[in-house]
């Protein structure tokens, strides 16, 4: 009985294990769908303009892109995640046939077993089979078989009804895998029915621009000195800041080799007083400074800052698209038209806000052409937020991760455009390798 009860626990263990994995798999899979998908349909709420001049074109190219690369990059996780399905749905496939193979062994001997007990089906062929023994061990080792067999053949009864639960509940998990593929496969079509669209307005878009380049260049040069100016303002400061991360950590090694000074000659004394000379000549010898770039604090928030790569928030509120990506690139269908970005642009809603990516300290808010621009050091690192009309934090102040610093300004075309870059030190860093999207 007990064998009995433990067979049948083994097989509803097993077989409900199996599919909830395969159901949590799904569920994650789909969850991982929905926060892009959440993205996407926040993004398509940012407007573009309705002005047709040089400048708002631009911008509208560079939104209609980023909402491009968002559900180019939404189609490729979708095609990822069929392509575990198909795997799943192989592997299963697999275990079924397994599953009913032994179902069908099971049935098989089950059947033979029943076959042997109906042509020895009688008591009475059952007792002279126990009674014709030679002996009473031999008589009681028949007896024990009789019960046995029967014990056997219930025992079989019960693994094929087991086994046949199993085989349900594989096809079920089966059937399950099956459907989400199905539902997967039509929201890649819809998708893709909707980015052939966004593809013909940009084309539409470029086609427009092409017949503006002397525009373009005179837009695109007006944005480089820009940016240029400001990026020369932004060094600057950044090099302040490094000389003194520099300074408060040859400070503290000083008051280190001081304090360890302190104490040998305390125990220079000691040893004198017992008559160990050679030691106290040692204390006289000046011990070296240690240099260090950062101090231990400074060492400590670079390190947690570090261990957050690839994880850290967006530093803006609500709805976004990255609407220029760091360092030198060309735009599609405008091959004359060359960017370099020291960071990135990300274009939010109107009233959007900035806000930490990292716990830190506002070290430099400074303002360029009438908006605030704020410095924040993670230790080694800096995070820097440009274009906001307003701000919420001052210099020295201490901010946790998601701090709202803040408000992102909204130019006359309606563009709400955070600036964003990362350092560490004086190195500049591609900030989206360090942001969870």
């Amino acid at each position: 009985m007990k064998r009995f009860l433990l067979i049948c626990l083994t097989f509803l263990f097993v077989g409900n294990e199996a599919f909830s994995q395969t159901t949590a798999k799904i569920k994650e899979l789909e969850n991982r769908r929905n926060e892009l998908q959440q993205q996407i349909t926040e993004s398509e709420t940012l407007l573009r303009s309705t002005k047709k001049d040089v400048k708002s074109q631009l911008d509208n190219l560079a939104l209609i892109t980023g909402q491009i690369e968002k559900r180019k990059q939404y189609l490729e996780v979708l095609q990822a995640d069929v392509n575990a399905l198909n795997a799943e749905i192989t592997s299963l496939g697999k275990q079924l046939a397994e599953l009913e193979k032994e179902l069908n062994e099971k049935k098989e001997n089950y059947q033979a077993s029943v076959q042997y007990m109906y042509k020895n089906r009688s008591v009475q062929e059952k007792l002279m089979f126990i009674f014709s023994a030679k002996n009473f061990n031999q008589m009681y080792r028949r007896m024990r078989y009789v019960r046995q067999y029967a014990d056997f053949q219930r025992v079989q009864g019960k693994e094929i009804e087991g086994k046949q639960q199993q085989v349900n509940a594989k096809k079920e998990e089966l059937e399950t895998t099956k459907s989400a593929k199905e539902t997967l496969l039509k929201q890649g079509e819809a998708e893709r029915a909707r980015l052939q669209i966004q593809e013909r307005d940009r084309q539409t878009l470029v086609a427009n621009l092409q017949k503006k380049q002397r525009g373009i260049q005179q837009e695109i040069n007006k944005k480089r000195q820009t940016a240029q100016q400001l990026n020369r303002q932004i060094d600057k400061l950044i090099e302040e800041e490094v000389a003194k991360a520099r300074k408060r950590a040859e400070e503290e090694a000083r008051k280190k080799a001081a304090e360890e000074a302190k104490a040998k000659q305390a125990n220079a004394k000691a040893n004198t007083k017992s008559n160990t000379p050679t030691q106290s000549k040692e204390v006289k010898k000046a011990a070296p400074v240690e240099k260090f770039n950062l101090n231990t604090e400074d060492r400590r928030l670079s390190g947690n800052f570090e261990r957050n790569r690839g994880i850290l928030p967006m530093p803006i509120t609500g709805p976004y698209v990255i609407v220029s990506h760091y360092g030198a690139y060309t735009v599609d269908g405008l091959k004359y038209v060359k960017l370099d970005n020291k960071g990135i642009d990300i274009k939010g809603k109107a009233g959007a806000q900035a806000r930490a990516i990292f716990d830190g300290e506002v070290s430099v808010i400074f303002k360029y052409n009438g908006l605030n621009n704020v410095l924040i050091r993670h230790g080694a690192y800096i995070s820097v937020y440009c274009n906001l009309s307003t701000v919420n934090v001052q210099k020295g102040s201490k901010v946790n991760t998601r701090d709202v610093i803040g408000a992102i300004a909204t130019d006359t075309n309606g563009n709400t455009v955070l600036h964003f870059q990362l350092r560490k030190e004086t190195a500049k860093l591609n900030p989206e390798l360090w942001l969870g999207r």
